[in-house]
């Protein structure tokens, strides 16, 4: 066990919608459980500090990095407030989020399957396509994501059983452009955002929302907004005349704060 400073609140973070493998644990409402790059954690928030399952070599390796804890989340709502009053209270409303920092194709294709989805059915679905074609994760009921040339080697037929719908052919698309190199999730992490949207709306059934998602909570390209029409309507009644553009760096975390 390790423990750190309560940076942040587990069920704000954990399920806003950003990433979709992390459940509530049933013998304690307050402990969350989830995988991310292999690995499984649990977390919890007590007197004060979070409590992690993990050594001090695995939260340096992959969690504090995962959980974005370098980053100083004060001064980016401080930053917030000063474009717009209703940025200041939607951030006052749910301070405890942050971006987390995910496997880039695990993003893709999550936020592929979130189309026109709501998030326990999201959450079903990831979690039986993860059973059914990851890699079991050792002492664990947790099996890791399928990586994109595992999925690349799939049919229409083997993901019938997750009852993804029209998205699995979007699925396999994508994994077969990643995996072929046609759509290099290495470059577009380095290059701008721009060059990441064009290049993700390659794959069939990427729209600019689930690009954006992608970028933002898979390649941390924070300046990112996800927009889409409860999006717009809550601009247009909370900050009217702002663009998303005018939030510069941060407006990844303020589109969370106004969803929130």
């Amino acid at each position: 066990m390790t423990r750190i400073p309560a940076l942040f609140h587990p069920a704000q973070t954990l399920d806003c919608g950003q990433a979709f493998r992390w459940r509530q644990r049933p013998e304690d409402p307050a402990k969350w459980e989830g995988a991310a790059f292999g690995q499984v954690l649990t977390i919890k928030e007590e007197a004060g500090e979070l409590v992690l399952s993990c050594g001090p070599q695995e939260l340096e390796q992959t969690w504090r990095r995962y959980f974005d804890l370098a980053e100083d989340y004060d001064a980016a709502r401080r930053a917030l407030a000063g474009v717009h009053p209703a940025l200041g209270e939607a951030a006052a409303f749910a301070p405890g989020i942050r971006i987390l920092r995910q496997e880039p194709w695990e993003a893709l294709c999550s936020f592929i399957l979130s189309q026109n989805n709501h998030i326990g059915r999201i959450k079903g679905i990831l979690g039986r396509f993860c059973q059914q074609f990851g890699e079991a994760i050792p002492g664990t009921d947790w099996a890791a994501f399928p990586s994109p040339e595992r999925v690349a080697g799939l049919s229409l037929e083997d993901l019938a059983p997750l009852r993804c719908g029209y998205r699995g052919a979007y699925v396999l698309d994508a994994a077969r452009q990643v995996a072929g190199g046609l759509v290099d999730l290495e470059r577009i992490d380095q290059e701008p955002a721009a060059f990441g949207r064009e290049e993700l709306q390659r794959i069939k059934g990427v729209g600019p929302k689930v690009a954006e998602c992608a970028l933002l909570y898979g390649f941390h390209k924070t300046e990112c907004f996800p927009m889409d029409v409860w999006m717009k309507r809550a601009m247009a009644a909370l900050l009217p005349g702002v663009r998303p553009e005018d939030l510069g760096r941060n407006a990844g975390l303020a589109q969370q704060y106004i969803f929130h």
